[in-house]
C-alpha cells in the first residue's frame, strides 16, 4: 500500500514543478489548496492568483480565495471573489450561496436575496442557502416570507438546529409565540443552544 504523501513534500513538489513551468495553472492551484489547508493564507492567495492568471476558467481559484477572505473577515472580498466565480461558471450553486451569505453579512439585503434564490434555483438541496434566505427576509422585515422559507427548510432538514431556531424567531416577531416555542424546543432537542435572551423573552410571553 502506497504511503500517503506528506503535506510539506507535496508543497515542495508543486514548487519544483512551478520552478520549471511557472505558467502551470494546475500546480499553482494545488499549491494554493495545500497552503490554505496549512493556514498559510497569504501564500495561498498568491498561489491562487497565479492559477487564475494562467487559466481563463479557474473559477475554483476564486472560490478558494473567497474562503480565505472569509477567514480574514473581509466580506467585501468574499463577495467579489464569488461574483467572479459565478461569472465564469454561472451554474455553480455554491458560488451564489457564498455570494448571498457575504451580501447578507454586509446588510445588502436585496442582493443577498437575489443570490440565494439563484443558488436554490440551481441546487435546492443547499440547506445553508435556505437558512440564509430566511435570515435575509428577516433582515428585510418580511417575517411572513421568512416563515414560508423556514417551513420549507425544516421539512427538508428537520434536525437543522440553527434553522429551527431562526424559524422560531420569525414566528416570535409575528407574535405567534406557540409556534415559536414549538420550533425553539425542536432546536434545543437537536442539540442547538439558542441565545439565552431569546429563550427568556419567549418565556415572558408564555407566562402572560
Amino acid at each position: 500500500m502506497k504511503k500517503p504523501q506528506d503535506a510539506e513534500e507535496f508543497i515542495a513538489q508543486q514548487k519544483r514543478i512551478l520552478a520549471e513551468n511557472p505558467d502551470c495553472a494546475n500546480s499553482s492551484y494545488n499549491l494554493g489548496v495545500a497552503l490554505m489547508n496549512q493556514g498559510k493564507l497569504d501564500e495561498a492567495i498568491e498561489a491562487f492568483n497565479d492559477a487564475i492568471l494562467n487559466s481563463g476558467r479557474m473559477f475554483e481559484g476564486y472560490v478558494n480565495l473567497g474562503y480565505i477572505y472569509f477567514k480574514k473577515g473581509d466580506m467585501g472580498k468574499v463577495a467579489e471573489m464569488n461574483l467572479r466565480a459565478v461569472e465564469i461558471e454561472p451554474r455553480y450553486a455554491r458560488g451564489y450561496a457564498n455570494l448571498g451569505f457575504a451580501y447578507l453579512q454586509m446588510c445588502e439585503t436585496e442582493k443577498a436575496i437575489e443570490a440565494l434564490e439563484k443558488a436554490i434555483e440551481i441546487n435546492p438541496k443547499i440547506a445553508q442557502a435556505w437558512n440564509n434566505l430566511l435570515n435575509a427576509y428577516l433582515q428585510k422585515g418580511d417575517a411572513d416570507k421568512a416563515i414560508e422559507i423556514g417551513e420549507k427548510l425544516v421539512e427538508m432538514a428537520p434536525n437543522f438546529g440553527l434553522a429551527l431556531n431562526n424559524l422560531a424567531y420569525a414566528y416570535y416577531t409575528k407574535g405567534r409565540y406557540q409556534e415559536a416555542s414549538k420550533y425553539l424546543e425542536k432546536a434545543i432537542s437537536s442539540g442547538f443552544e439558542p441565545h439565552p435572551d431569546f429563550v427568556e423573552a419567549l418565556k415572558k410571553h408564555q407566562r402572560k
